[in-house]
């Protein structure tokens, strides 16, 4: 029998974290040039469609099939939700009288889905071309992400979950370190923007960062809080959690960048928050309030400096931050999720190094961090080189179409048009 309070909560973070793509349409979309902004824009968006259909056809049964499932991937038994019992079955203890309809766990996957491909499409903005992108996309979720969802979430026996014993409460591995990973290696395999280092790129549309920020927050709680699967203390804690983590993080931004610059922006604080949102990701439901706040403090001035001056000093050209922001912040919490950690709240019989004074969880967590960022780097790199060889040996539009601006070239739109010379 189903649940109808858990069935109604589950329902409804599904939809928060829907919202959460098209909140980063517009947080990206701000961040990108005039001439770009329905291009970067449509890249989010454009991932409901491909990853969408690349989850129902084989990511869900890859990441979370049954029969047949090893270490590394899951049975091949859902294919198109192939298995029809998966409408009736149900999910969390039907003797406890928390069960809710085993398709919701489809829904809230998939837009986790939809939300780590489209934090990778930031890094490549403003110069790659969409046939290739989408290409890369489906490749890249039935590769990439799904089989890395297996290993931190499929249950007993999954490598980096089970095996390794690391934990991620609702996506630091699976989402953000994957998202900011998988764009670096892309956007290295693309190339550089043809006046990178030469122009300066600012935010064409402020408001836009503001609008995409808040709809990404609220978004955040279903995201986390849904991770607990029931309306419950744990999903208490991950909203809690997940409410000061980025208030800290704002105000951490802020103050560096206050000292480095002598301003506050907008755009830094709402950097700010999104960091704070990404490192307490992993953590959501596995510390206090108090750990949450610090660790806030903690990612936004490591994350400010890898977008400031660690990008320059090394050249790469990750263009909305992707790395910087996503890769990094999921990163440093997940680190930080080893250290404060509540023991009683663990998934595991380990406990934070704060707490027992025993670094085996926290070993546990840099070897799932690791393991991610092999598995991505390889992967990703290899589904961009045979992207690169079927678009005879270049993903990225040419020049002449870069400084024209691709809303025209590959659209053929224009966010802000003229009529006879008025806009």
């Amino acid at each position: 029998m189903f649940d109808t309070g858990t069935t109604g909560f589950m329902i409804v973070c599904t939809m928060l974290v829907v919202l959460m793509t098209p909140g980063l349409a517009f947080f990206y979309g701000g961040l990108s040039r005039r001439k770009n902004v329905l291009n970067t824009m449509f890249m989010v968006l454009v991932v409901m469609g491909v990853v969408g259909l690349a989850w129902t056809i084989a990511g869900w049964s890859i990441a979370y099939g049954g029969p047949g499932g090893t270490r590394f991937i899951g049975g091949f038994d859902q294919f198109f939700l192939g298995d029809w019992s998966i409408f009736g079955q149900m999910s969390g203890d039907p003797d406890a009288g928390t069960g809710y309809p085993r398709l919701l766990d489809f829904g809230f996957q998939i837009a986790f889905a939809f939300i780590t491909a489209g934090i990778l499409t930031g890094a490549t903005a403003g110069r790659m071309k969409f046939g290739a992108l989408l290409g890369f996309l489906a490749l890249w979720n039935i590769f990439v992400y799904a089989p890395l969802a297996h290993m931190v979430w499929g249950g007993e026996g999954s490598f980096v979950g089970d095996v390794i014993g690391a934990l991620d409460f609702a996506g630091g591995d699976v989402v953000h370190i994957a998202s900011g990973v998988g764009g670096l290696v892309l956007c290295l395999i693309v190339g550089r923007r043809r006046d990178y280092g030469v122009t300066s790129y600012r935010a064409h549309n402020v408001p836009f960062v503001l609008l995409g920020t808040t709809f990404l927050w609220f978004g955040w709680f279903g995201f986390n809080a849904g991770s607990a699967f029931a309306p419950d203390g744990v999903a208490t804690l991950a909203l809690a959690t997940t409410i000061v983590a980025p208030c800290a993080a704002m105000m951490s931004w802020m103050l560096v960048e206050r000292l480095r610059t002598g301003k506050c922006t907008v755009v830094g604080a709402c950097t700010g928050v999104l960091t704070g949102l990404v490192v307490i990701t992993p953590a959501a439901g596995f510390v206090q309030v108090w750990a949450a706040v610090l660790m806030g403090f903690i990612v936004a001035p490591i994350c400010y400096y890898c977008i400031s001056a660690l990008k320059s000093k090394l050249g790469y050209d990750d263009a909305l931050d992707a790395f910087g922001a996503h890769g990094v912040g999921g990163i440093v919490g997940g680190i930080l999720t080893g250290i404060f950690c509540v023991p009683e709240l663990s998934w595991t019989e380990y406990g934070g190094l704060i707490y027992t004074g025993d670094p085996t969880l926290l070993i546990a967590q840099i070897e799932g961090i690791l393991v991610t960022l092999v598995y991505v780097v390889v992967v990703t790199g290899l589904i961009s080189f045979l992207m690169k060889a079927l678009f005879k040996g270049e993903l990225a539009v040419d020049s002449k179409s870069q400084r024209t601006g691709l809303d025209s070239i590959l659209h053929g739109e224009a966010a802000y048009p003229s009529f006879d010379g008025l806009d």
